[in-house]
């Protein structure tokens, strides 16, 4: 539901945006900064969330995003100007920025690690496009109404999402790796057994975040007292200044895929594909609505297709195949407008091009790097700095999307539309050389075993008998277990 709202606001300002500019008289200036704005507002959500998750708790931390941003919705479906709905992306911004970060951490935390780490922690990715559907869908069904009202009630019905996601919450457990953080272990092995495939799978997974924590394999108290270490103290000291080698390799990742799959120029596409319609040739605002429910549909069903491809192929086949995608239909897009831009008759090849190229990029987006950024930035820092880390990710993706798109407009006035997803397909070519250098698989290891993976430019393989040795040592630490022997 956190993902269905940060969604839902960037598909609805795509088709709300040509009513606002119609009632407020705004410029294109200040159409760009109110389109992006809510991704640089979203630092400060984010920036607070790692804290706050720590502080309070995954759980409640969810439950703040949701309140905020139900405030922000209702503002901005209120809004009688350009400087009130702006204070309304501002608080909805800092909700954004809260469920953003949190949503995979949680997610990450409570999920099996083999069978469905990669399906669950792909959700984000999988209700951002949901969203992202719904709000084309709501741009359409209410673009009928009088201008005053049509608008207002597509950004305030965001506020619907807020209240189901209060709602869901309260049959939410707390994540286990917050609990072993503040002492809680009988309340954290309570989860592990409702979240784990097997006794055996729940003893691994408790002795490798026991391990992490810094708590002794051979306690097992109920309630124990740990260290301000492991409850967050000295993090960002960890994270950015005095880094392990491993700790410094998975900063880089995180920061890099983030980064990359804003800078791809998929929030130009999505929230101006009206505007690439506009410019490919189709002029019909019903006709450039329903080609952005068009892509909306691709989006959704793409991404789908990846939460059952994740835990079977595999985070980096998955990853270099969908840029390599990404990068042809760029090219593709690219050349079609610019041939466009340059023609004076009407190229129907060149239109039908255009529109195949976007939906193609939102697929090969959607199957790969879009749901695989939340993925692997949520499981690859070690527990004491995952909130803070996954934190960083989550600011510099905000700030790549609000960058690209307060500059779209302006950057195809200067060197054409064409020009811009050029410039955009260079900056993926650089993507798939940094993924396949830099980036190891880490499908169907524990969230506690990843990082020794990192800091080493090599492949890692473990052997069935090493995980068994692994698990039995973990069911003896953890006085036994079902019995059962289950492939972990």
């Amino acid at each position: 539901m956190t993902s269905v709202l940060l969604g839902y606001d960037v598909g609805v300002m795509s088709g709300a945006i040509i009513f606002v500019v119609e009632e407020l008289k705004i410029n294109h200036v200040e159409v760009e900064v109110l389109m992006g704005v809510i991704n640089l507002y979203s630092l400060v959500g984010s920036a607070m969330a790692g804290r706050t998750s720590d502080w309070i708790g995954r759980r409640y931390t969810i439950v703040l995003s949701g309140a905020i941003f139900f405030a922000g919705a209702l503002l901005m479906g209120l809004a009688p100007n350009y400087a009130f709905l702006m204070f309304g992306r501002f608080v909805a911004g800092i909700g954004v920025g809260y469920g953003l970060m949190i949503a995979p951490v949680y997610t990450a935390e409570v999920s099996p690690p083999v069978s469905s780490r990669g399906f669950l922690t792909s959700f984000p990715e999988v209700f951002i496009n949901l969203g992202v559907l719904l709000g084309y869908i709501s741009n359409y069904a209410f673009s009928k109404l009088p201008l005053k009202l049509g608008w207002r009630l597509m950004l305030g019905v965001g506020a619907i999402p807020s209240v189901m996601l209060a709602l869901g919450v309260l049959a939410m457990p707390e994540s286990p790796g917050w609990l072993i953080m503040h002492g809680r272990l009988a309340d954290a092995k309570r989860v592990l057994d409702k979240t784990s495939n097997s006794k055996d799978e729940a003893a691994l997974r408790l002795a490798d975040i026991k391990e992490a924590a810094g708590i002794p394999a051979e306690c097992f108290d109920d309630v124990v007292k740990v260290t301000k270490r492991s409850t967050g103290e000295g993090v960002w000291r960890d994270l950015l200044l005095h880094p392990t080698p491993s700790v410094r390799h998975i900063l880089i990742c995180a920061v890099g895929i983030h980064f990359f799959q804003q800078a791809s120029g998929i929030d130009a596409v999505v929230l101006y594909s009206p505007s690439i319609f506009e410019e490919a040739g189709i002029t019909s605002s019903d006709k450039k609505l329903l080609a952005t429910i068009a892509v909306g549909f691709v989006k959704t069903i793409f991404i789908l297709v990846s939460t059952f491809l994740l835990d079977r192929v595999g985070r980096r086949p998955l990853l270099l195949s969908s840029v390599g995608g990404m990068i042809v239909s760029l090219s593709t897009l690219a050349a079609c407008l610019t041939i466009i831009g340059r023609s004076h008759t009407n190229l129907k090849w060149a239109i039908a091009m255009c529109i195949a190229s976007v939906l193609f990029f939102v697929a090969f987006f959607s199957i790969g790097l879009g749901p695989i950024a939340w993925v692997y930035s949520s499981e690859i820092f070690p527990l004491r700095l995952r909130a803070q880390g996954c934190a960083i990710g989550v600011a510099i993706n905000r700030v790549a999307s609000g960058v690209l798109v307060m500059t779209f407009l302006s950057l195809s006035k200067a060197i054409t539309i064409g020009g811009a997803f050029f410039l955009y397909t260079g900056i993926v070519c650089a993507s798939w050389v940094f993924f396949y250098v830099l980036m190891p698989e880490t499908q169907g290891r524990t969230l506690e075993e990843i990082d020794q993976f990192f800091g080493k430019y090599t492949k890692w393989r473990s052997t069935k008998r090493e995980l068994e040795m692994r698990r039995n040592k973990a069911v003896v630490n953890n006085g036994g277990g079902s019995g059962e022997r289950h492939s972990v």
